[in-house]
């Protein structure tokens, strides 16, 4: 089969949007739905394409589906409102951050149909999907991979095939556990040494030239937590989901996690603190809640 020229992208929120702008930019003709109202309409309006209001006529249209949503029951609602208009040799390619057992249910659903499924969550954040430089991680069939790839290769510089359907979304889960617990244990250090008189600025820059470097130390302590700014753009709700799902594997596979049961208990504890819709380095929060003391503040 050729190179797909045609995609429906459901979920133009902080990651689709720029993801489906990127499609656009490599002259991939793409329709655009999301459930927030004049979402679409304003996509099309700034960035191009056209609006998909009938998701079955817009998935009957399209060489392959691509989803991009914050959970894998809104993936599933988004696929059974298009299931009618998808037919045989169909891709569907979920790069939410979902629950690999759930994506497999939905697969084998659209397996009736010919329609392959495909998992395909990224890393990289709201400033690499604007610039096509995404890590992306993708599970399911190599001949269906191999046909979409140039649409994953607009999005994306770095495309990690990891196995079979489900383990693109278990490696996304675990990356983001790797995450929250080197964010979680430099947050600590940073509190431990500010009591003891060393200045947390100062600190971030030298974790960043030893080995206590990672990603929250070099792109995230001073840029949104040292700042106060806690606008990162990506939610802690979605953060105690995703560590959620890398315990769910845990499980599944039979493995003690207590580190891991731990992130999720202190990220699920900052969540029940500080209310819905707060960014994921507001859990720093949390941390100088315990402490006693606010990051900056002798």
């Amino acid at each position: 089969m050729s190179a797909p020229q045609s995609a429906l992208f459901v979920g133009i929120g902080n990651m689709g949007w720029p993801m489906a702008a990127r499609l656009l930019g490599a002259g991939i003709a793409v329709a655009v739905n999301d459930a927030v109202p004049g979402r679409a309409a304003d996509f099309v309006r700034q960035v191009g394409g056209v609006e998909a209001v009938d998701l079955a006529a817009a998935a009957a249209a399209a060489d392959v589906v691509i989803t991009m949503l914050p959970t894998s029951r809104h993936v599933a609602d988004a696929v059974a409102a298009l299931r009618a208009g998808l037919k045989q040799g169909h891709v569907v390619i979920d790069m939410s951050s979902g629950a690999p057992a759930a994506t497999q249910a939905i697969a084998t659903d659209l397996d009736v149909l010919g329609v392959t499924m495909l998992d395909a969550p990224v890393s990289g954040g709201v400033s690499r999907a604007v610039t096509g430089e995404l890590a992306i991680m993708a599970g399911g069939d190599a001949a269906a991979l191999d046909r979409v790839e140039p649409l994953l290769r607009a999005m994306g510089t770095t495309i990690h095939r990891i196995g079979g359907l489900g383990s693109g979304q278990a490696m996304k889960a675990l990356n983001n556990l790797v995450s929250a617990g080197g964010f979680l244990i430099g947050i600590e250090a940073l509190l431990i040494g500010q009591q003891f008189g060393i200045d947390p600025g100062l600190m971030t820059d030298v974790l960043n030239a030893s080995t206590g470097m990672n990603n929250s130390t070099q792109k995230k302590f001073k840029q949104f937590v040292l700042s106060r700014k806690f606008n990162s753009g990506f939610g802690l709700d979605l953060m105690v989901k995703d560590l959620s799902i890398a315990l769910e594997v845990a499980r599944a596979s039979g493995v003690a996690a207590p580190f891991s049961n731990l992130c999720r208990e202190l990220s699920a504890s900052a969540q029940a603190l500080l209310g819905p819709g707060q960014d994921h380095t507001a859990l720093a929060r949390l941390s100088e809640a315990l402490a006693g003391v606010e990051l900056g503040q002798e």
